[in-house]
């Protein structure tokens, strides 16, 4: 239920915006240049199915193109529309700007529920939408390169990509014109579970600052933390599956669309979505006690909140009952304006999305440089360094065996000191050292400034100033 003074999506961004422009010594119209969507293009397309033609609609919208290409995913949802795609485009200029993946922000979306549709159907639907972008260039290596979302994921990538190449026989570069592909079809390791990976690295920062802990109330590591996740999809299966085998964290409710599941002792992520991907739904699900309205674990006793579905579900008609002390926006916009000031005032420490789903992006441009460059991370390095480390560890067991073998080298260390990285690997060290840069820049602005109260603003100021500079070096 949303109130009726509740700000829209696109609304909260704006205003988020606001606060963040009024901190800020920007020239009125460099403001305005950065604040407003440059374009939107609306595309209507008949496909024939099921023996007559269905017309769809869809977006793509371009928000700033102070770097090329523009990036941004591609969502397949009812609820698209042109505000909601404007919103997502604007974030994402900020989330790269933040993360210093050398992108402008776009953002596309089909009105489609993909649930309805057969898979030829759907691919049917996807290349067209495709053929309706590439040939306006809002598909194109250069210029603009979508990405999977909401109800998209591999397989529609793999599609558009192919769909792009066909119409661009020549462009060798043709695999770059989307990101997010299968691994077989110039995808990049570690893109699946890269934006809920970001979300682990995120908490993992986050804990290493005892000041910005304190501030959330809490104390110690992740290990033993109690951790609510709204939606296991892609990004909060993956948050929690890594928070809870890696870090020791306890997944005490997931909640879906149909319900919620809630335990105290913990809940197993992998059998849960296993459940799901089979039955549609958390009902019924041995694991764990089952609530029917899933809602009202939001405002169940946690010490981390992960909404990581839509957007807007924690809002007015709900901040002030939600008790988690630290909320990481794993979606994009899951708090409302509204809901934000109300949880400022409660203390409640809220890591954005524009800096928590980051990891998402992040490995896109990795996959997107590979593209381009045309071969894998890792592939003339990863031997040669393994090499390097036989001859130490050769020299650390002759030594051993001078000694009498008194002292020997421990079997795990060897193994792990001897593997040279791999792709996934170096992907994640990437991941590793961008969320915790741009983290580390927002937290300096957050203590620096009496007049930034919460990490949000300071998202905004730190990715703002880097637009801004940039259009600044442009002479625009």
């Amino acid at each position: 239920m949303h109130l009726q003074n509740e700000p829209s999506f696109r609304e909260s961004v704006d205003m988020m915006f606001n606060r963040a422009v009024a901190l800020m010594d920007l020239a009125p119209g460099l403001e305005e240049k950065i604040r407003v969507c440059n374009a939107t293009y609306t595309v209507r397309f008949g496909v024939r199915l099921r023996g007559e033609i269905r017309t769809f609609t869809g977006y793509r919208s371009v928000h700033s193109e102070h770097m090329e290409p523009v990036k941004g995913g591609i969502r397949f949802s009812t609820g698209v529309n042109q505000d909601e795609v404007e919103a997502l485009a604007a974030l994402m200029t900020y989330k790269c700007a933040l993360v210093e993946a050398p992108f402008g922000g776009s953002k596309g979306g089909l009105c489609i529920d993909p649930r309805e549709y057969e898979e030829h159907e759907l691919e049917l639907i996807t290349r067209r939408f495709a053929y309706e972008l590439a040939k306006r260039d809002m598909i194109h290596p250069a210029q603009n390169v979508p990405a999977p979302d909401m109800g998209t994921g591999e397989r529609e990538m793999a599609w558009i990509a192919d769909q792009y190449q066909r119409m661009n026989t020549t462009d060798i570069n043709g695999k770059a014109c989307v990101t997010g592909k299968p691994l077989n079809a110039g995808g990049i390791a570690g893109r699946v579970e890269a934006t809920g990976r970001g979300v682990q690295y995120a908490l993992r920062e986050f804990f290493r600052h005892p000041d910005d802990v304190a501030k959330a109330k809490l104390t110690g590591s992740l290990d033993g933390k109690r951790v609510i996740v709204q939606g296991l999809g892609n990004v909060g299966y993956h948050a929690a599956k890594f928070l809870s085998e890696e870090d020791g964290s306890i997944i005490t409710g997931i909640i879906e669309r149909d319900g919620g599941l809630f335990s105290d002792t913990g809940l197993d992520v992998e059998e849960v979505r296993q459940w799901i991907m089979k039955h549609g739904g958390v009902k019924g699900c041995p694991n764990g006690q089952y609530v029917e309205d899933g809602a009202v674990l939001l405002e169940e006793e946690c010490d981390i909140l992960i909404p990581a579905a839509l957007e807007g579900v924690v809002n007015l008609s709900n901040a002030d009952r939600v008790k988690a002390p630290l909320i990481i926006e794993a979606a994009n916009g899951p708090v409302t304006a509204g809901a934000d000031d109300i949880l400022r005032k409660k203390g409640c420490v809220i890591i954005p999305d524009m800096y928590a789903n980051a990891g998402g992006v992040t490995v896109s441009y990795f996959e997107w440089v590979k593209n381009l460059s045309h071969i894998r991370f890792g592939r003339m390095q990863r031997r040669q360094e393994e090499a390097r480390h036989q001859l130490v560890v050769d020299e650390l067991e002759k030594l051993s065996s001078s000694m009498g073998n008194t002292w020997t080298l421990d079997g795990k260390f060897k193994e792990r000191y001897l593997r040279g990285a791999d792709e996934l690997e170096l992907v994640r060290s990437g991941l590793d050292d961008t969320m915790r840069v741009a983290y580390q820049a927002m937290s300096k602005i957050w203590h620096e400034r009496d007049d930034v109260d919460d990490l949000r603003t300071a998202a905004y100021l730190v990715s703002i100033e880097k637009v801004a500079s940039s259009y600044r070096a442009k002479g625009l």
